[in-house]
């Protein structure tokens, strides 16, 4: 497995100042996608323990609120692996921060029975639809796209949209 980046501090892919790793790899290769250097899963570098400890050294700041899991595509059966990987020793380490990750693929038909889930608070999914797209939408490229609530929608059985301060997203 491999990965293309990390931002130490990132304020655009989910709530505060995060740490986000993008993944690399697609098969979808959405129209429009705004990242397409992670499609190649050849490229970008190798995804390794370090990798992952270099990560956690990054999110141990009291004011990095969260880690979130972009790509590529972070949930490919190539790269479901080490993302879960990393995502428990995140949740492990910090699991009063918050876990988000971006996917192309649906909650209810292809992910909500992944053990992943039982660490991720918040799940966009969907993949991107450029004739969707708003500036307006957040977290989200296309109005296509669902921010979920995972831990409420495993509690559930079905698709719990993640609200912030009142206000479904």
């Amino acid at each position: 497995m491999r990965y293309n980046k990390v931002r130490k501090m990132d304020i655009s892919n989910g709530p505060g100042v995060r740490v986000s790793i993008f993944m690399q790899g697609c098969t979808f290769h959405c129209k429009g996608c705004f990242n397409p250097e992670t499609h190649d899963f050849n490229g970008g570098k190798e995804f390794t323990k370090d990798t992952i400890e270099h990560v956690l050294e990054l999110c141990d700041k009291e004011y990095i609120v969260g880690l979130s899991i972009l790509g590529g595509e972070p949930l490919h059966p190539k790269n479901r692996e080490g993302t879960l990987e990393l995502a428990k020793a995140f949740k492990e380490r910090f699991p009063k921060k918050n876990l988000w990750v971006w996917s192309g693929f649906l909650w209810d038909r292809d992910l909500k029975d992944l053990e992943i889930m039982n660490y991720i608070d918040v799940l966009v999914d969907g993949q991107y639809q450029s004739e969707l797209y708003s500036p307006l939408l957040r977290w989200k490229g296309s109005s296509n796209q669902r921010v979920i609530d995972v831990q409420a929608s495993l509690k559930k059985k079905k698709v719990v949209l993640f609200e912030e301060e009142g206000v479904l997203v």
